[in-house]
């Protein structure tokens, strides 16, 4: 990997000041923040109607509690590598690669390329080929993406002082533009699933946004720039990391909560859209006629970009420290260039794998997540539980979410299992196992 420049900001400490530490954050949730994530709580608020706060309080507990938790656990265990270690370090070497590839190159960083191309298409002139055009973006976008991924140390300077900002400046015009002048008025019938138990609904819906693998691969990157601003000691480092991922929480559950008033408001005005961004598009219509449009494009376009740079970042530090096959340079231009591709002719071909490997995976990335947490206390002495945990977990997520993409009408016996409508099936055999593991341990001791 190339020699990388030290910035420091001030002189060695254990902590950062206020003002870095709030850049730090802001850069953290700028990475986390992408189109995904732009257009659910509209959607949910359009939905839930009058029983939005109920329905956003269980959406924020799982959208943003999952994914700060991660963030906790990850500075707790210095990485993923060796938080997995603690289940096999096989198991951590082909986990990590397998959810880093999931999403990265695989889903969520050629949809950056693609969902923005949708919000900007609007605006290029009708004759022009959408083929061609989305061609000609992709390119421009990848080439930008790669070039500012160039310093993964330091992405606070860009995203923590300048698109991270830009974009909360961006959401809160919108956003306060409609507490100004409410475009409407919310549905006063929620519709399914908010009509009955609105909490829990928005709680599985938040479920949904996978953030936890994204927590997996930022941990790393953030604490790199702490390091970079100053901060030399392990238990600084982790301190500040969680302390970051308590203020990017903080700044989604604030533009969650932003986005699900104006979905809600949005009940009468567009009863009937389909999706998130065309209640967003549709509010910015309303409030600032013709440069809605521009406004909305901008949106996205930052936030998909930021995703972007920081996924990359992120999937090239890893590989290129755990695999010493390239650099980290090399690693990212990879990873840019296999995105540009896969965005312009394969994007709707690879989902059909990548998303059934994404809800294989996630269970066992919360379950690695309470692990992390919860190590300092279990010590050694619960290996064989939380391996057996894992185990149990994966086979029931890995078979569930094979049978969901290739046969979704086929009925198994893991559909029995508590929760399992709700996609959480896997919750009980993960307890079993733990509750099966930490016996035989026992049960090993007093041989």
């Amino acid at each position: 990997m190339a020699k990388r420049t030290h910035l420091a900001s001030g002189s060695d400490s254990d902590a950062l000041g206020a003002r870095d530490g709030l850049v730090v954050g802001v850069t953290l949730f700028s990475m986390f923040f992408g189109a995904g994530n732009l257009i659910l709580a509209p959607l949910l608020g359009l939905r839930a109607g009058v029983q939005t706060p109920e329905a956003l309080l269980g959406f924020i507990v799982s959208a943003v509690g999952l994914p700060v938790l991660t963030i906790a656990a990850i500075a707790l265990s210095g990485t993923v590598g060796k938080l997995g270690d603690r289940i096999h370090p096989v198991f951590s070497k082909v986990f990590a690669a397998a959810a880093y590839l999931a999403i990265g190159p695989f889903l969520a960083i050629p949809r950056t390329a693609t969902t923005s191309f949708e919000m900007v298409r609007p605006l290029l002139p009708e004759d022009v080929s959408p083929a061609a055009a989305l061609v000609a973006f992709s390119l421009v976008f990848f080439v930008v993406a790669y070039f500012l991924a160039m310093h993964p140390n330091r992405l606070t300077e860009l995203m923590g002082k300048i698109s991270g900002p830009t974009l909360i400046v961006l959401v809160v015009l919108l956003v306060a533009s409609t507490l100004v002048s409410p475009p409407g008025i919310p549905a006063t019938v929620a519709s399914a699933p908010y009509d009955e138990a609105a909490g829990v609904a928005g709680f599985v819906y938040g479920y949904q946004t996978m953030d936890v693998l994204a927590a997996l691969a930022f941990g790393y990157v953030i604490a790199m720039n702490v390091r970079e601003l100053g901060v030399q000691s392990p238990a600084g480092i982790a301190r500040q990391v969680v302390r970051s991922g308590v203020i990017a929480g903080v700044c989604m559950a604030a533009i969650y909560c932003g986005f699900g008033y104006l979905g809600a408001v949005m009940g009468s005005a567009l009863p009937n859209a389909a999706n998130g961004a065309e209640v967003i598009a549709g509010a910015a219509a309303i409030e600032f006629g013709s440069a809605g449009s521009v406004l909305v494009a901008a949106i996205f376009l930052v936030a998909c970009l930021n995703v972007c740079i920081g996924l990359i970042c992120s999937i090239s530090e890893y590989f290129s420290v755990e695999y010493e096959l390239m650099p980290y340079e090399r690693w990212a231009l990879v990873i840019a260039v296999l995105s540009c591709l896969l965005a312009n002719v394969g994007l709707t071909t690879i989902l059909e794998y990548s998303v059934p490997l994404l809800s294989a995976l996630y269970p066992i990335a919360i379950v690695l997540m309470v692990m992390g947490l919860a190590q300092r206390g279990s010590g050694e002495g619960g290996r064989l539980a939380w391996r057996l945990c894992v185990a149990f977990c994966g086979v029931d997520s890995v078979i569930v979410a094979l049978r969901d993409g290739f046969a979704k009408g086929l009925a198994l016996p893991l559909d029995l299992l508590p929760l399992a409508g709700l996609g959480m099936g896997w919750i009980l055999p993960a307890i079993l196992g733990f509750v099966v593991g930490l016996l035989a341990e026992r049960l090993f001791r007093r041989a």
